[in-house]
């Protein structure tokens, strides 16, 4: 008996197989439809990426941290210009008080000490998070010094050592406490949230110059009312008036979160606060106490909304799949 020859397959006949099953199966017209990319229809309308899951204590690290490195940084530039032993004596007690605040925030994010700690076994000067974890860290081992020789060299003590202890610390603390005050900017810039990779050339300058405005609006309410201070608060307040207006007139799909929902409420409010209005202030009501410490509590209030408000935008970015594609193409994604 012969054996039933069985057709040859062909590469024609197997071509032809993968048309009628793209044809008729539902799975694959909907792979086909979905991967035209059309806002929330990607991925089935499920988010792209994992949010931020930063508790309410990484923004007010964020806040806390950028005004306790620019006071760092300011006592030593005032004491360069022998500015008052009070007001550098307030300065440095703002950083010191911050850098013992700040481990106790992330602490509290983290859930154990030892998470902290474990940040320190290794230096990975590529990672933001291990050179932010050092940076606090050696802000905080150069402030406390400068502080204590400070706070000896008022009480009579003034011996060499001494004086140079203040000098070395105060020196070391304006270059760790800057480099505090902006990095946090670069830390959420260097994740994958669409709307922070999108802004990240500008939350180190933003970030910065709130710091700023933070610390000189602190010395103002301590009863600071120095030409010096209501200069700072100028410069603080008028770039993030430039800040406020970049922002209203820049609008990519990728900054939705900073317009719309929760978020974008909070960043508006939060850039009038520490923008138009603090500057307002300053300009018609700057010589009387009342207007700068207006101004101050303005800037302030304004500068910690604005962390809170980043990263809700951050949250919402990221659990929004349309942020994402549109970022891929912009091409900001890119370095």
């Amino acid at each position: 008996m012969t054996p039933v020859q069985k057709p040859g397959i062909t590469e024609e006949r197997l071509q032809e197989i993968k048309r009628l099953a793209a044809e008729n199966s539902d799975v694959s017209k909907k792979l086909v439809s979905h991967a035209k990319i059309e806002g929330r229809d990607s991925y089935y309308g499920l988010p792209a990426l994992k949010p931020p899951v930063w508790t309410w204590q990484v923004p007010l690290y964020f806040f806390i941290g950028g005004i306790s490195g620019v006071s760092g940084c300011m006592a030593f530039i005032a004491q360069l210009f022998g500015s008052d032993p009070s007001l550098i004596r307030v300065l440095l007690w703002i950083g010191f008080c911050g850098a013992a605040v700040c481990p106790v925030l992330l602490i509290a994010d983290l859930g154990r000490p030892a998470r902290f700690l474990n940040m320190l076994r290794v230096f990975k000067w590529r990672s933001p998070m291990s050179l932010g974890a050092w940076i606090l860290t050696g802000f905080s081992g150069c402030v406390t010094p400068a502080l204590l020789a400070h706070e000896l060299i008022i009480h009579g003590y003034g011996h060499p050592l001494i004086m140079a202890a203040r000098w070395a610390g105060e020196a070391s603390g304006a270059v760790t406490g800057l480099l505090l005050a902006a990095y946090t900017g670069v830390l959420i810039g260097a994740t994958a949230i669409p709307v922070w990779v999108q802004n990240r050339k500008i939350l180190p300058a933003h970030f910065l110059t709130s710091g700023l405005g933070g610390s000189s609006a602190i010395l103002e309410l301590a009863g600071f009312l120095i030409p010096a201070t209501h200069i700072l608060g100028f410069v603080a307040s008028g770039i993030e008036t430039l800040f406020e207006i970049f922002f209203e007139a820049h609008k990519p799909e990728v900054d939705a979160p900073l317009h719309h929902g929760r978020s974008g409420v909070t960043f508006r409010i939060a850039g009038i606060l520490e923008g138009p209005l603090a500057l307002l202030l300053r300009i018609f009501w700057g010589s009387l106490p009342t207007g700068r410490h207006a101004a101050a509590i303005c800037f302030l209030a304004g500068a910690l909304l604005s962390r809170y408000a980043w990263i809700w935008a951050g949250r919402a970015s990221a659990e929004d799949p349309k942020t994402q594609f549109s970022l891929q193409r912009s091409g900001a994604a890119k370095p």
